[in-house]
Parts: structure tokens; C-alpha cells; sequence
């Protein structure tokens, strides 16, 4: 089973939803907007998938631009960040058992499949 780390409010996380259940996937999804995610959780996301925290950042995000552009932060720091400010890590996440994606576009999902 595949789990997708979703906001519904984001169309592109919308697509990726879309794209995997039109194939009939079964998924796990995580709201984790709503829900949250922890720091052990995240971190496990991103050795999955091989990029630095900063990678998954969404940099077009205003509260990026804002307060945390051209600023230097540890792994440990940026987590700690997108932990407590969700909405800036990128979407949507799909996470199989030793690897993940960010399925963008949404076929970047099949390198899990």
C-alpha cells in the first residue's frame, strides 16, 4: 500500500490524488495539514526521498518568501520548520515502504508503482 501525504486544497496535490486513484491504487491518505506530522514522520519522508529538507520546501509559499528566504537553517532546523508550518512542504508526497516521490506531475508517482 502507498501512502500520500495530500492537501485538498492544493489542485496539484488534487491531480497527484487523482492520477493514483484512476489507476486503482490502494492508498493510505494523509491530510497532513490537518492531522500534522511529526518530526520522526518527516524525517523518514525524506531519507526516502534522497533530498534535503530545504528540497521540499515550497518556495513560492508568501510565508517562505517572507520570513525564511536567504536565511541558513540545519536539517534538523528546516524539519523542525516544516513540522510546525506544514503548508510549506512540497505536494503531493507519495511514500511506498523504502522510497518516496513528490508526484509532480503526477506520473512521477509510477516510479512507485
Amino acid at each position: 500500500m502507498l501512502k500520500i501525504y495530500h492537501n485538498p486544497k492544493c489542485k496539484k496535490s488534487r491531480e497527484g490524488l487523482k492520477y493514483l486513484q484512476d489507476k486503482g491504487i490502494d492508498l493510505e491518505i494523509v491530510n497532513y495539514i490537518k492531522e500534522g506530522i511529526t518530526e520522526r514522520e518527516l524525517s523518514d519522508i525524506i531519507m526516502k526521498l534522497n533530498l534535503s529538507p530545504f528540497n521540499i520546501v515550497r518556495k513560492q509559499e508568501e510565508q517562505y518568501r517572507k520570513e525564511l528566504k536567504g536565511k541558513k537553517f540545519t536539517d534538523i532546523e528546516w524539519i523542525k520548520i516544516l513540522v510546525e508550518n506544514p503548508k510549506l512542504i512540497e505536494r503531493p508526497i507519495v511514500v511506498a515502504k523504502h522510497k518516496a516521490v513528490i508526484a509532480q506531475p503526477p506520473d512521477k508517482a509510477d516510479e512507485l508503482l
